[in-house]
């Protein structure tokens, strides 16, 4: 959960919804009006952040929630056409493009029903966000993020509250829709909670790969230079600067969730020796203890089988115990290659030397 007053994780996320249009389903007639309160102003907030807003009213009076709107300054403007109404999505990019939210009544059919889906592609929305009565929940807790691939695996081996809900947020991914979040309205705050957290607190269905691990680019390097620093500074992690990191640019790889960098990992190789360094190893803080780490090793080994690397390498004093966890065995300097152990030596680091052979 992210705190309000976390300027930092809020920013990331800034130039990712600049421009974007989310349409924002809320039981209004049904919520805690304090919720619904803090709900639009969180709203105002996104409004003045760039994000592009549609308000679809699922129950309540629209024109007291219309009314509300304009007492949280929210630019708005009413759409006089129902979300059922093909000519809608017309009247709405209008309004959007003079830089006003559009409200919108939804009333008389479900959150995520075909006419809302069909709204949402028409305008070409990024997300869809319900704020309903309660959420989906998977095994008691909500799910924080659910591949719609996955939806039909899910239902079958869990116990799953919402299953309807469930299917029709996996059919919108289906049909288009990037992203279905589905929230429990009635919790204070749950919007801000939910978009400016790479965790969330709600459950989000998505159509692509939410959580990936892919090659270091050149403009993630400021990142992970930020993001190793603190680790670097307490000499855990071997020194890197810019240049560094770019002269061995392919050798690195990033986890990254909805598009932000959350862990990395580099794999060195030495040719000449058969064998590859597993270095860099490293996760944010706030995505600790999820098991990213295990995933990013496995990740470079599974790359280096591919290259016919037989056995990798690692030097660490403070992921001993992950490594040996890993089938990492404790071995000793003779066992690096000639210039790694020249380089260790010189450094004048105490780390200890794991290897292991790859199947």
């Amino acid at each position: 959960m992210v705190e309000k007053s976390d300027l930092r994780a809020v920013l990331q996320y800034i130039p990712q919804f600049r421009g974007k249009v989310f349409c924002v389903l809320i039981e209004a007639g049904l919520l805690p009006e304090p919720a619904v309160a803090e709900t639009l102003l969180d709203l105002a907030a996104l409004q003045d952040l760039g994000v592009r807003l549609v308000l679809g009213v699922l129950g309540g009076d629209l024109t007291d929630l219309y009314d509300w709107t304009l007492e949280c300054e929210i630019k708005a403007a009413r759409v006089k056409l129902p979300i059922s109404d093909e000519g809608a999505a017309q009247e709405v990019r209008d309004i959007l493009k003079r830089g006003q939210a559009a409200i919108i009544d939804a009333s008389g059919i479900g959150p995520l029903d075909t006419e809302v889906v069909e709204f949402a592609k028409r305008i070409e929305v990024t997300k869809i966000i319900a704020l309903l009565q309660s959420g989906i929940l998977v095994n008691g807790q909500p799910a924080h993020a659910i591949r719609a691939a996955d939806v039909p695996g899910v239902l079958e081996t869990e116990n799953v509250d919402g299953r309807e809900l469930l299917i029709a947020a996996a059919t919108a991914c289906d049909l288009g829709v990037p992203r279905v979040h589905v929230l429990n309205g009635r919790q204070q705050g749950v919007l801000v909670d939910e978009l400016f957290s790479n965790e969330g607190v709600g459950t989000m269905i998505h159509a692509d790969s939410y959580r990936v691990i892919r090659e270091l680019r050149e403009d993630d390097i400021p990142e992970l230079l930020g993001m190793i620093g603190r680790v670097v500074r307490r000499t855990k992690l071997v020194p890197r600067n810019y240049e560094d990191i770019y002269a061995k640019l392919a050798d690195y790889h990033v986890m990254t969730i909805d598009d932000n960098v959350v862990g990395c990992v580099a794999l060195h190789p030495y040719a000449s020796e058969n064998c590859a360094e597993v270095a860099c190893l490293y996760v944010k803080m706030a995505h600790e203890a999820r098991g990213y780490g295990v995933e990013l090793v496995e990740h470079v080994e599974k790359l280096a089988i591919q290259k016919k690397i037989p056995r990798v390498f690692a030097l660490t004093n403070r992921a001993a115990e992950f490594f040996k966890r890993a089938n990492y065995v404790l071995t000793d300097l003779e066992s690096l290659p000639a210039q790694r152990r020249e380089q260790y030596i010189t450094s004048g680091r105490d780390s200890l030397v794991f290897h292991k052979h790859l199947g």
